[in-house]
């Protein structure tokens, strides 16, 4: 036996295999992991559209200004932010069971006193409380997720996202050492109220990306929050990651994932899935460089679930044409089985999915070619119709069974959405009552670790400035009208305390290096 030139024993052989093996292996696997988290990285995405020079202009030469940096992948920490020091929040492994690690972040006592402050403040009806609590916290959580949400609603989108941002860095800070962004096997219990601020700025930091034009960006961060916890999904990401798929143009991601989870999680059985799959092969469909076998399978594919698509979801054919401004032909506009009807007869539960749907997506139907595929697939759907399919009455009988109430996690994901279109059809339990910025309908089987004393009363009124309804009852339109007028003397309020505020710089030790900072 040889081995680069030389004579070797075949357990000396054998060993020096194994070793190059194994450095091929951890190699690959570290450039795997590093590509994944580039990927968070939004600049990565904007220097591809735009170029280096573009997105970062003069930026290098301050670049490394700061001396005492923490290296983070979620967010880059800037130089405007305060000097971080250790928060009181830490990160636990709870326990390891098949090979998937159970983390939860913890509050320690002084970081406990700052969360009853906070809600303190919040129950004040006073936005200033919150800042002034921030200048002295300037790294509490739950304050800059609250006060990126009074930004926002301020139409001040800049300091939204600074604020959201500075609050993931807070958190990645107090990440366990063996937690990991890349290996899918690291979870976080959403009923713990300590894991939900990160799921939170996760997505709301997703929600800045898309609408900042990084939707592959905003698709890697979608796929984090899944890997938290994929079973659950507490924040129903799976209403969006077709969507940024899309956007994306992601679209063998979207078809794999269809075809890996369709058994088990029934993605058809939701109207996004339904209609984003074929759309996705239809893309592929048009892409030159597969072959032409490859190219008539993604047809056929396309052509199949789009009809199974309008069959099973007949109601959001109209909606979605009206959103695209094009006029259906006389034989669809007056056809009973898109009509009317088939809206007016649906679940509620559906129709918040069909509405959120449409809402979220029409822009990626308008292409004419688009169009011109699905009045194709809508006439043959209307001439199975015709036929008396026993497909349709099947599909009839599903939707009447199906849909009547929807869970907890959807009702949370539509209120984080804010799509006006799906906060209309919300049901009366979730208008009805006030929906905390900082923890929107918290589980009903929360894990509580920790309570307020009884000194601290719980006054919380429904529908604040800070506590905002997000869509409240028609019942209450005078009072809603009132409360309108008084969040809009608090955001102008809230808008002159930000435009002014300064943070307090905590106290700098002498060892720079000892406090947890490093390069």
């Amino acid at each position: 036996f040889s081995l680069d030139g030389k004579e070797e024993t075949p357990l000396k052989c054998a060993s020096l295999l194994w070793a190059k093996y194994c450095k091929i292996f951890v190699c690959l696997t570290f450039l795997s992991c590093f590509n994944i988290l580039r990927n968070l990285n939004p600049e990565n995405e904007l220097k591809r559209y735009f170029g280096a020079r573009a997105v970062l202009g003069d930026q290098r030469p301050r670049q490394r200004q700061r001396q005492y940096v923490r290296s983070t992948w979620l967010t880059a920490p800037k130089n405007t932010w305060p000097r971080y020091s250790k928060t009181g929040i830490a990160m636990q492994l709870v326990e390891t069971r098949r090979g998937v690690q159970y983390f939860t972040f913890e509050h320690h006592r002084e970081y406990q006193q700052v969360q009853f402050k906070f809600l303190d403040a919040v129950e004040s009806m006073d936005p200033n409380n919150i800042v002034l609590l921030l200048q002295m916290n300037p790294y509490h959580v739950d304050s800059l997720l609250q006060l990126s949400d009074v930004c926002r609603m301020q139409e001040d989108q800049e300091m939204a996202r600074d604020l959201v941002e500075r609050a993931l860095y807070s958190l990645e800070c107090a990440f366990h050492p063996v937690f990991s962004l890349t290996s899918g096997s690291c979870r976080l219990d959403y009923r713990r109220p300590e894991n939900r601020a990160f799921y939170l700025a996760l997505f709301k930091h997703l929600m800045f990306l898309e609408k900042r034009g990084c939707p592959r960006t905003a698709l890697e961060f979608c796929k984090l929050i899944l890997s938290l916890d994929p079973e659950n999904d507490p924040l129903c990401v799976l209403l969006m990651i077709d969507f940024l798929s899309l956007r994306a143009r992601e679209y063998a991601f979207l078809t794999r994932m269809f075809q890996e989870w369709e058994s088990h999680r029934n993605l058809s059985q939701l109207p996004n899935f339904a209609f984003s799959v074929p759309l996705a092969y239809f893309f592929l469909s048009q892409q030159e460089e597969h072959s032409e076998l490859e190219l008539s399978q993604a047809r056929e594919r396309a052509a199949r679930l789009i009809q199974l698509a309008l069959i099973m979801f007949p109601s959001v054919l109209m909606p979605l044409l009206d959103h695209c401004s094009v006029q259906p032909d006389a034989r669809v506009a007056s056809h009973s089985f898109f009509g009317l009807n088939a809206q007016i007869s649906q679940p509620p539960a559906l129709n918040q999915l069909t509405s959120l749907y449409v809402g979220r997506t029409h822009s990626l139907w308008k292409d004419p070619a688009v169009m011109a595929w699905l009045e194709t697939n809508v006439h043959e759907v209307l001439r199975m119709v015709d036929a008396r399919d026993p497909l349709v009455e099947e599909s009839e009988h599903k939707r009447k069974m199906r849909y009547q109430s929807a869970p907890r996690n959807i009702y949370r994901h539509v209120i984080l959405s804010e799509m006006k279109e799906a906060t209309a059809a919300l049901p009366l339990e979730v208008t009805s009552q006030p929906v905390m910025g900082f923890d929107p309908l918290p589980p009903l089987d929360s894990i509580i670790s920790y309570t307020r004393p009884e000194r601290y009363p719980h006054l919380v009124p429904a529908g604040t400035a800070l506590l905002p309804v997000m869509v409240p009852p028609a019942s209450e339109a005078g009072a809603g009208q009132d409360l309108n007028q008084g969040v809009n003397r608090l955001m102008a309020a809230m808008r002159d305390m930000l435009a002014n505020i300064q943070f307090q710089e905590p106290p700098r030790d002498d060892n720079p290096e000892g406090d947890g900072d490093w390069d």
